[in-house]
């Protein structure tokens, strides 16, 4: 646990894949702390937290969820059970958390959402059992306080930050931007097209970018690293990191039909193992259909539903 300016305390917890930990924040308020995000689900979750609440001292009034991902949410009901606390989350974030989490059916949609853009039968199946990695780990709370972006909750707004997850919500106050995966300083937050996503997230996370530089925090506090002093300026930098990327998707467009994932490898090499290949078909897509929405991009759907891209 770190103590940071305004009386917020940062608690880093680890992570068993990359970046190899994340970060939730305690802030404090007139009727005890607002912790945002949980961590993991790891089975020592609920004995790790009580140690940390300890040493922070006070109640814990308020459990907000910034997105469904586990890192994020895994340890939410956990957390419910320790404190008491009233678990919020957003409204679209809750329902694709209920969509993935929640639903024994969820993997073999990745199967089918992965056949479909051109992934190999054995290829599928490792990506899919990567992705099922953190599913044991991921004890979300259910019927949660349902929020949406402009509301308030202990007194910081509650701010749209969609393209990472459709429906990840950031808290501001005082010029401080509790960021979650919004903005990160040393890595680019993932932005990918998923089933059941919204159709362009890439052009959602670039708005949401905008309306940051518009914000014009003063610090941004992220899920993971160190907090950025220049959270415009880092939106600017992501901004740019995206123009080049949406370049270079262009220039892998020709007037063959070709699969998602075959222009991964164009974009993001071939050495990677099977959860950055995963991550990396979804990158593609989202840049893909920025590219579409552009009109610099043309999709074909097949007769058994394969899609394919081609330039415009």
């Amino acid at each position: 646990m770190d103590e940071l300016a305004g009386g917020i305390r940062r608690v880093t917890l680890p992570l068993p894949t990359r970046p190899g930990h994340v970060h939730a924040y305690l802030l404090p308020g007139e009727d005890g702390w607002t912790l945002v995000d949980t961590g993991v689900g790891l089975p020592e979750a609920k004995e790790m937290w009580a140690a940390e609440l300890e040493r922070a001292g006070g109640r814990v009034a308020t459990i907000f969820v910034t997105h469904f991902h586990p890192d994020h949410v895994g340890a939410a009901a956990d957390l419910h059970e320790l404190t008491g606390a009233r678990v919020v989350q957003g409204a679209l974030d809750y329902a694709q958390c209920e969509l993935v989490w929640g639903n024994p059916a969820w993997s073999e949609r990745l199967v089918d959402w992965f056949e479909l853009h051109g992934a190999p039968d054995e290829v599928t199946a490792e990506l899919v059992g990567q992705s099922s990695v953190y599913r044991p780990f991921v004890r979300y709370q259910r019927d949660p306080i349902l929020v949406q972006a402009g509301e308030h909750v202990d007194g910081w707004e509650l701010i749209a930050a969609p393209g990472h997850a459709d429906g990840q919500l950031c808290l501001l106050r005082d010029d401080v931007l509790v960021a979650a995966d919004h903005l990160l300083g040393r890595i680019t937050p993932t932005v990918g097209l998923w089933p059941a996503s919204r159709p362009d997230p890439l052009g959602d996370y670039l708005a949401a970018l905008d309306r940051t530089i518009e914000l014009a925090p003063r610090v941004a506090l992220p899920g993971h690293g160190d907090p950025i002093d220049d959270p415009s300026g880092r939106a600017r930098e992501l901004k740019e990191h995206h123009r080049l990327r949406l370049e270079e998707a262009a220039r892998a467009l020709g007037p063959d039909p070709q699969s998602g994932y075959r222009l991964s490898f164009a974009l993001f090499g071939a050495d990677l193992p099977a959860a950055g290949r995963r991550f990396a078909i979804a990158e593609t897509l989202s840049h893909l259909e920025r590219l579409v929405h552009e009109g610099a991009a043309a999709r074909r759907e097949g007769g058994d539903g394969t899609v394919t891209y081609t330039a415009a």
